[in-house]
């Protein structure tokens, strides 16, 4: 090990959100002398959400996509370096850079706000309600599922002014596969919770809807301590789970800068 730290970032899009969500971030991050991507989910490949919901209901290839394929496709990109880079994930960007940390193809890891992997269930009433019309159920899953101005508004802004509400809903927010949603609920989204991995980072708002802290903070606890492997945890206070565009999405950074600062590689 060293404590050379790794210059290239691979950050990894959540669900709902189109990958412009971390612009912002790049172009900090690329400031402090990093080497930045952050690749769209298959089928999501447009430059802008509003493209992207001009495409229902014919996006029936979006809709079929499954959570295991989407993972395999950041696995495939954060492979494709020289050397391992650091993988940063949001909402269930989180949850797949669990799994990428846990297949050991990362140098160091965060989720933010994450979606929790299997054994990690998610019981918050907060969670089903903001969650719950993703899924699907009695729906057909030929037909992506796109989020309304109103449950966006419970499910990711709370707190935020009307105007900022609206406004991010139509920069930021995209149809999305049931299919995928529902992956998250099943072996799809596994970890081997005592396998040692890379240094891992998990962080939550205690503003957040979609992923309480309450539910981070379990995700957090239930790997286990003893097998040499660095999983740390901090939790922001006034952050929703729009957490990436919040005017202290800087203070964030700078923490997750730091944090990737002290450890070993």
């Amino acid at each position: 090990m060293s404590n050379s730290l790794p210059k290239q970032i691979v950050f990894v899009t959540g669900a709902f959100v189109h990958n412009n969500c971390w612009d912002e971030w790049r172009e900090y991050f690329e400031g402090k002398g990093f080497s930045t991507v952050a690749p769209p989910w298959p089928f999501k490949e447009a430059p802008s959400a509003a493209a992207l919901r001009d495409r229902q209901p014919n996006d029936v290839d979006l809709a079929e996509l499954t959570l295991a394929e989407v993972v395999d496709s950041y696995a495939g990109v954060v492979s494709s370096f020289p050397e391992k880079p650091i993988v940063i994930g949001h909402s269930l960007g989180g949850l797949m850079t669990q799994i990428i940390v846990n297949r050991g193809l990362a140098a160091a890891g965060v989720a933010i706000h994450s979606v929790p992997p299997q054994g990690v269930f998610p019981y918050e009433f907060s969670f089903l309600k903001a969650g719950w019309k993703a899924l699907g159920l009695f729906t057909s899953l030929k037909k992506t599922y796109l989020m309304s101005l109103s449950d966006w508004q419970y499910a990711f802004v709370n707190g935020m002014s009307p105007d900022v509400q609206k406004s991010t809903w139509e920069k930021c927010t995209i149809p999305e596969s049931k299919t995928v949603a529902r992956g998250g609920l099943t072996s799809q989204a596994a970890v081997d919770w005592d396998k040692a991995h890379a240094p891992l980072l998990l962080t939550s708002g205690d503003k957040d809807n979609i992923i309480p802290a309450h539910l981070n903070m379990r995700n957090y606890k239930r790997y286990p301590k003893n097998n040499g492997s660095i999983v740390d945890y901090k939790e922001f206070a006034g952050r929703n789970h729009f957490v990436l565009g919040q005017p202290t999405w800087r203070e964030d950074a700078d923490y997750i800068l730091d944090w990737l600062g002290r450890q070993k590689y």
